[in-house]
């Protein structure tokens, strides 16, 4: 059902874990959800009405790379990404945040002028500023804009995290402003602060102030171990706001879901189910199988019998092993499918557990197997 203000309704928590749906005048979007990435406006090895009958209800494109290539001018031109690349989903966009840290040699950071990039593609400059940055996102007719901060890497310079957070919230304030007033929009603002509570705690405050309508927490996945992330989670999601979305960013695996669902997480992205469906690896309820490995080559039996998505249900382990010895496509596309499809079905599977108060439960059963 559409709606023509952005909203949040918390429907039910079964402990700190959050049954919700976020509406967007494109459709609901039910949380905890997972959001399939398609960084350059494509879910790699993907067709979108595929995406979308595995049960995706919003995809990530990226600010960085979409201003790269094709250029936002482009995009713009026939009216945003959804026409662009035929997609009708909400669209969240990253700010190109991330890339500050990822292509840090081929970033200068200006406090006034925002991350100035020399493209990876051509060496051309760009200059990304919070405005900017804001502007390529409303041309690319996002539904959920980011604000621009800058993603630090992981260092045991606390002095060196406090800069970054001063600039990321200095960043967000002028991202606030550039945003302007859209009810049909949503502008989230993003927790730094590296791994010290105090500092999450002094961003979170500052960003309460400027009221955005989520809240998501930068910063994480980035090297720190999995206790580490979870402790900043332990930390800081009692504290956020229980009417807005709460969204972990570039995370993760599926224990990592469950760990952070269970500490009152609301949304997630990872490129891992496409990434890993491009390098061999599908994710089913029995584990993550290698068919690269020479013992599927008799394996008879499907990843996943009751997949008919695609007759994926008819392809066996051992034909897809054979594809991706012989290095041909089909074998990502076929694992990529059912890596999202198994992420949609295991968000699934998580809000019916908090539904029905057997949240603990499933964790119990499926954390240390998938």
């Amino acid at each position: 059902m559409q709606n023509e203000k952005f909203s949040f309704e918390l429907i039910t928590s079964d402990g700190l874990a959050r049954l919700g749906k976020i509406h967007t005048h494109r459709g609901v979007i039910d949380t905890p959800s997972f959001m399939t990435v398609g960084t350059q406006g494509t879910v790699k090895a993907s067709f979108i009405d595929d995406v979308v009958s595995a049960g995706a209800q919003i995809i990530l494109c990226n600010t960085y790379h979409l201003m790269i290539r094709p250029g936002t001018e482009r995009i713009k031109r026939v009216g945003g990404l959804h026409e662009f690349i035929n997609c009708q989903l909400p669209i969240l966009t990253d700010s190109g945040g991330f890339q500050i840290m990822s292509l840090s040699k081929l970033v200068k950071i200006d406090k006034e002028k925002g991350a100035i990039f020399n493209s990876h593609i051509d060496g051309k400059k760009f200059v990304l500023s919070p405005e900017e940055s804001i502007r390529i996102q409303k041309d690319l007719n996002s539904d959920i804009i980011m604000v621009l901060d800058e993603c630090p890497k992981l260092v045991r310079d606390k002095k060196k995290i406090s800069q970054s957070l001063e600039l990321s919230q200095y960043w967000a304030d002028r991202s606030k402003v550039a945003f302007g007033h859209n009810p049909k929009k949503a502008l989230f603002g993003i927790v730094q602060g590296g791994i010290y509570k105090d500092l999450r705690i002094e961003s979170l405050e500052g960003l309460l102030k400027l009221d955005f309508d989520g809240y998501a927490l930068g910063g994480l996945a980035v090297g720190e171990s999995q206790n580490q992330m979870f402790k900043v989670l332990d930390n800081i999601t009692p504290i956020m706001p229980n009417n807005k979305p709460r969204y972990l960013m570039g995370v993760g695996t599926p224990t990592d879901i469950l760990g952070a669902v269970k500490r009152g997480v609301d949304m997630f992205d990872c490129v891992m189910p496409t990434r890993s469906g491009r390098t061999g690896l599908a994710f089913t309820w029995e584990g993550r199988l290698n068919l690269k490995n020479s013992k599927y080559q008799f394996d008879d039996t499907p990843l996943d019998s009751g997949l008919n998505l695609r007759n994926l249900n008819k392809y066996s382990k051992s034909y897809i092993n054979h594809l991706i010895k012989s290095n041909e496509i089909l074998a990502s596309m076929i694992l990529t499918l059912n890596n999202i499809y198994f992420y949609q079905e295991l968000m699934k599977k998580i809000r019916e557990a908090i539904k029905t108060n057997k949240f603990d439960e499933f964790y119990s059963k499926y954390v240390d197997i998938i």
